[in-house]
């Protein structure tokens, strides 16, 4: 692979593209890495470790990394407020026989911690219950009523997931109740901490430095430290003399999970716990896990996208449209059978929820003209089902590129989900509205947020959010550009460079995946596929050609472009390079996202 790169003084604009025929501007993301079929920079750095630099890596800490691993990134869980406290209520009840139950949230992560926690409790001897809420009749968060009742039933501890740091009455209601509660969240807090024997969560206000800085990791990571703690108090005190100790490691499949499904920031500590949780999943060995990776159709191992578009969703589909238990009972059932059939379920409550959502999605589009001044687009309608209002919302944001709320009203109440762009925290102005006597409840984090309103009062809201976020909001927006990491002619387009690519995953939100621009090509063949996704075949002036695919992209500028006005043109075409191993031969393909005429 032969030529040396193109250029390596930095370009204002890569390719001098200020405007793509999806009208964003193309930049860097760091260096100018200008490829032509090169495989190798024959730079300082090689491909790998420009990757690792443009996503904030210093210099010297390149080889910690490449190769994350936990012992690399793993804190003292005792530097976290209460860590201790709940670690020690926990082993107590382990060592005295307390009938425990873990109370988690409807969603993935909460689903992966509540699992998490019954798993490990199980593998110290102790059989501990679980409650998942229904979403639509008791809503998001601990409910007062559900945790008396859990306390009546004889449980005197009662460890609450991915919720709970904002549930001031209802853990006032369990606390009259005599019933002890530990929380362990992420979410945001306000500066009142509720009623607990221990909350636990590194976005607490008063948090050490070392824990808030671990303020991205899911609910299901701070529960695997709180696990590390719990275990190493029992071992202090003897628990383990004559039994073994619990496979911490084997629980980062579910950690891995639920880290990529809440799209929670993978840099640091999260970026290990997936890359060493994909190897976990690789061995198959929990039950309900492989049963879910056989109903995904998956034929190989899962990597980190498998778990955010083809087995998140499913376990999410119970909590959505189905029945909320159905997650941690797959993850945690021992038996094969029951396994397979309620994988076999959630797939199915997968497609109804992917049918409810497009109905929403439409409606919901329908109200985006009259929108088109505001700073946040704030949707709503009657009938919506809330259990597909974050999906729609998210959809929405990728859409506009403005932060949206979508809200399902029924009566004279809704229930919203919101979704940010970059930049801009949509939990504060969440939280804010709420005290401001705007909401009648809310919270979430900067990315993502959820609220309950009056109906009378979303026009206020609206407005307070407009208020509040358009200074951020245009700020973001005029920084937003399409950020480039490779140029490169079609014959740099090969498998090789995928798996170059590849070790220096795994990507998410906050450890962003290469993108690459390719070309200059000429269009070969253009067609739609599918109901809306843009088929290309491009070649080179190398004279190699390469597939392309852009989903989802059939009525916008660049597909029709592409598809009725490239005759005679050639064109840079950007986007993420995957294989595509659909053939006797393994081939890289470009799922293109963007495209600049070259002439």
């Amino acid at each position: 692979m032969a030529s040396a790169p193109l250029s390596t003084a930095p370009l204002a604009h890569v390719f001098g593209v200020t405007a793509s025929l999806s009208g964003k501007a193309w930049r860097w993301r760091g260096g100018n890495m200008e490829l032509g079929d090169a495989g190798s920079l024959g730079l300082e750095h090689s491909i790998l470790d420009q990757l690792l630099l443009t996503r904030g890596v210093a210099p010297d800490d390149l080889a910690r990394h490449a190769r994350p691993t936990l012992r690399e990134f793993l804190p003292d869980p005792s530097a976290f407020r209460d860590m201790d406290a709940a670690a020690d209520r926990i082993a107590y009840a382990v060592m005295t026989g307390e009938q425990v139950t873990i109370y988690g949230d409807y969603d993935v992560d909460g689903a992966t911690s509540a699992a998490l926690l019954v798993e490990l409790l199980r593998q110290l001897g102790h059989d501990a219950g679980y409650y998942i809420p229904d979403r639509l009749l008791e809503g998001y968060g601990p409910s007062g009523e559900a945790l008396v009742k859990l306390a009546e039933g004889g449980s005197s501890l009662i460890v609450t997931v991915d919720c709970g740091a904002m549930a001031h009455e209802a853990l006032g209601m369990a606390k009259r109740a005599g019933v002890d509660v530990i929380v362990v969240d992420h979410h945001k807090c306000s500066p009142e901490l509720p009623e607990t024997a221990a909350l636990v969560n590194p976005n607490r206000l008063d948090e050490s430095d070392l824990g808030a800085a671990h303020g991205h990791l899911a609910a299901v990571g701070v529960a695997f430290l709180l696990g590390i703690a719990l275990v190493r108090t029992l071992r202090t005190k003897g628990w383990f003399a004559q039994r073994r100790e619990p496979d911490l490691i084997g629980l980062l499949d579910l950690v891995a999970l639920g880290t990529v499904a809440d799209v929670a920031a993978l840099h640091g500590l999260n970026r290990a716990f997936v890359a060493q949780g994909l190897k976990v999943l690789a061995r198959r060995e929990r039950i309900g896990m492989a049963a879910l990776i056989d109903a995904s159709r998956l034929t190989r191992a899962p990597v980190c996208s498998d778990l955010g578009f083809a087995l998140g969703p499913r376990i999410n589909a119970g909590g959505r449209v189905g029945e909320s238990t159905l997650g941690v009972r797959l993850l945690t059932t021992t038996d094969p059978e029951e396994a397979r059939a309620i994988a076999a379920q959630l797939s199915q409550l997968n497609e109804e929820r992917r049918a409810i959502e497009a109905e929403v999605q439409e409606a919901a589009e329908a109200q985006l003209a009259g929108q088109h001044n505001m700073s946040v687009q704030v949707l709503s309608g009657h009938g919506w089902h809330p259990g597909v209002i974050g999906i729609v919302a998210g959809r929405i944001k990728e859409k506009t590129g403005k932060p949206a709320i979508v809200i399902a009203l029924d009566g004279l109440q809704g229930k919203g989900s919101g979704r940010s762009i970059s930049g801009v925290d949509l939990g504060a102005a969440i939280i804010a509205a709420r005290e401001a006597g705007l909401l009648v409840a809310g919270g979430g984090h900067a990315m993502a947020a959820g609220l309950t309103i009056d109906s009378g009062r979303l026009a206020d809201f609206a407005g307070f959010l407009d208020e509040r976020l358009a200074r951020d909001i245009d700020r973001a927006m005029a920084g937003a550009a399409m950020l480039l990491d490779l140029a490169l002619a079609p014959g740099g387009l090969t498998p090789e460079l995928v798996e170059t690519l590849e070790a220096a995953g795994p990507y998410g939100v906050g450890w962003p995946a290469p993108r690459v621009v390719v070309g200059p090509a000429r269009i070969v063949k253009a067609d739609i596929v599918g109901k809306d996704h843009l088929r290309l075949v491009a070649s080179g002036m190398d004279g190699r050609s390469f597939k392309a695919i852009a989903f989802r992209a059939a009525e916008t500028e660049m597909a029709q472009t592409l598809l009725h006005r490239s005759t005679g043109r050639r064109f840079h075409l950007a986007g993420r390079v995957k294989l595509d191993d659909w053939g006797n031969r393994p081939a890289a393909e470009l799922h293109l996202e963007d495209a600049a005429f070259a002439d």
